[in-house]
């Protein structure tokens, strides 16, 4: 794609786990979605944010939200947002582009079925189900950001899902600045 021309709609994904070494069912880890229109992709924080919102890394098979994560970790909540963001472009209903954008090859390339996986099979089919239901509807891709680059956008879902992972409430965006987590 073409960086100095944007699709309808940008989403950028992150995920974040507290203690993300010897994970299990209660590791708390998150995930959040920053929706965005007019966005280029530069990186300067360019477009009109239309939605952001953040949830938990669900591990419990018998929640209703739960979505094959089995542990809490920053591959699971990074999975879990790609499925979010999904979700969301299936629930718009439109037919226009969107892009996904991720600071997580790992997610990106799983959820987009460019890579086999060897872990979380359950969520990543899951994902991979969302991302070809998307697909048969929209032009549909996803693009890897630098992570903690100064990105507005992709600096606004990790303080999202640290906040989310922490329990603790977001910075309002009117007063939030890229970096501050």
């Amino acid at each position: 794609m073409n960086r100095l021309t944007s699709p309808p709609w940008t989403i950028y994904v992150d995920g974040s786990c507290l203690g993300n070494q010897n994970v299990d069912a209660s590791t708390p880890a998150a995930w959040a979605v920053v929706i965005v229109t007019g966005d280029t992709g530069l990186g300067r924080g360019s477009g009109s944010l239309v939605e952001e919102f953040a949830g938990p890394v669900v591990t419990d098979p018998s929640a209703e939200d739960f979505v094959g994560a089995e542990v809490g970790s920053n591959n699971t909540a990074e999975l879990t947002a790609f499925g979010e963001a999904l979700r969301w472009l299936l629930i718009e209903g439109g037919g226009e582009e969107a892009v996904i954008r991720a600071d997580s090859q790992y997610a990106g390339n799983l959820a987009s079925g460019a890579w086999k996986a060897k872990a979380n099979k359950a969520l990543v089919a899951h994902v991979q189900e969302l991302w070809s239901a998307v697909a048969a509807l929209r032009p549909i891709s996803w693009d890897h950001v630098r992570a903690h680059r100064g990105h507005r956008w992709n600096e606004r879902a990790d303080h999202l899902a640290l906040r989310k992972a922490n329990n603790e409430p977001p910075v309002p965006l009117t007063f939030w600045k890229p970096g501050q987590r």
